[in-house]
């Protein structure tokens, strides 16, 4: 675990092994098959010639010379033509060979293009379902890696469950949570504690000929935002005084043991952090700990970081991943999100997605990433934070 979704090229891509959609011949062609070639080098024709061809379903493995990989899978997906011909099996064998074949040689991350979806004729939608089917059941019993690789945008197509109208229901919640751009403007950079609350230069006091001026009286340009805290809030002749830090309530003083004893019975009043709230919530459900990091898409390593190290503190997407693998609730998964020092937010796309397969129910987290990919969003769980 876990199974990613990626935008890039795939001879670009660094994993233990990329796959190559090949032909029988595995002397090259077009697409990615030329595209892998040409970016291994010659090295990589004489390897395969020496093998001296592949079959359709079959997976043969080779150096990846140039590229940055340790090894290339090469498989050759079947020619489509009704899909009543033994296509769908043929084209999971590809999947599943790669994939036995990359275990074989030790590889803990393995990259596939979408194959027999170019050329080859499979239809997108179809030859994408049979890729997620093979790879998420193979990776029910392993930890690996595995990355399902699109070139571009137009190479995506979110599965058929979503051509009932799912896609406008969710755009159209997006469009009903009335986002708005964070105001980026405001947000200075440099010493914020400073000028947090201050007015812009360009809301500074404007003199006869329009320009706002700082005591020393030189006019500035509104850009000049620092400048012009500095010389009029900061100036020199004006040395700037430390507010002191307010006095603490009289119940928190601690200047007698008796008043630290107080203090410390006040904080072991406090609600359970995300690390021993997600263990009660895994035994809530009955899972074991493999289960939940598998439905979360999470991989192992960054399970057992949340589990060990008490003062880890996960980030907001693997906290996500893993509220979506339990199955919570919405109210639950704010909840879990609070605990962790996040909060779901009405001006994140990502986040409005998440509600609205929360608030719907029932949605596996690779249903959820298929849509964050489709609308260019981080996915939900990952191989490492």
């Amino acid at each position: 675990m876990p199974f990613e979704l990626i935008r890039d090229d795939i001879t670009r891509v660094r994993a233990d092994a990329i796959v190559n959609a090949a032909n029988p011949s595995l002397l090259g062609g077009g697409g990615v098959d030329g595209a892998i070639h040409r970016a291994a080098g010659p090295e990589l024709k004489e390897a395969c010639r020496a093998i001296g061809g592949c079959k359709t379903g079959e997976a043969v493995i080779t150096p990846g010379f140039r590229l940055p990989c340790r090894y290339v899978i090469h498989t050759v997906g079947p020619v489509y033509q009704d899909g009543r011909h033994g296509e769908k099996e043929l084209l999971a064998s590809c999947y599943r060979n790669a994939l036995l074949l990359a275990e074989a040689h030790g590889c803990e991350s393995v990259a596939f293009p979408l194959i027999s979806a170019g050329v080859y004729g499979y239809p997108g939608e179809e030859a994408a379902q049979v890729a997620r089917d093979t790879i998420l059941d193979f990776l029910k019993t392993r930890d690996m890696t595995v990355f399902l690789v699109f070139y571009d945008s137009a190479s995506f197509r979110v599965g058929r469950q979503m051509a009932d109208g799912l896609m406008k229901s969710i755009q159209a919640y997006i469009d009903d949570a009335g986002t708005a751009p964070y105001d980026t403007e405001r947000r200075l950079s440099g010493r914020n504690d400073i000028f947090n609350g201050l007015p812009l230069a360009s809301q500074a006091p404007s003199y006869e000929d329009g320009a706002p001026r700082p005591a020393s009286g030189r006019p500035i340009k509104s850009r000049q935002t620092r400048r012009y805290f500095a010389e009029t809030v900061l100036a020199p002749d004006q040395p700037e005084e430390k507010a002191p830090y307010p006095a603490a309530p009289a119940a928190f003083r601690t200047d007698s043991a008796q008043d630290r004893a107080a203090l410390d019975r006040y904080l072991q009043r406090q609600d359970a952090g995300f690390r021993d709230m997600l263990l009660r919530r895994i035994d809530e459900k009955g899972m074991t700990d493999a289960e939940c990091y598998h439905c979360a898409n999470l991989d192992r390593r960054v399970f057992n970081k949340i589990k060990n190290q008490p003062d880890y503190r996960p980030g907001k997407t693997t906290v996500l991943a893993l509220c979506v693998g339990l199955r919570l609730t919405l109210d639950e998964t704010r909840d879990m999100l609070d605990r962790a020092g996040y909060s779901l937010s009405s001006s994140s796309k990502a986040d409005l997605i998440v509600e609205f397969f929360l608030r719907r129910g029932g949605s596996d987290i690779y249903t959820i990433n298929e849509v964050l990919f489709a609308y260019d969003q981080k996915l939900l769980g990952s191989a490492a934070e």
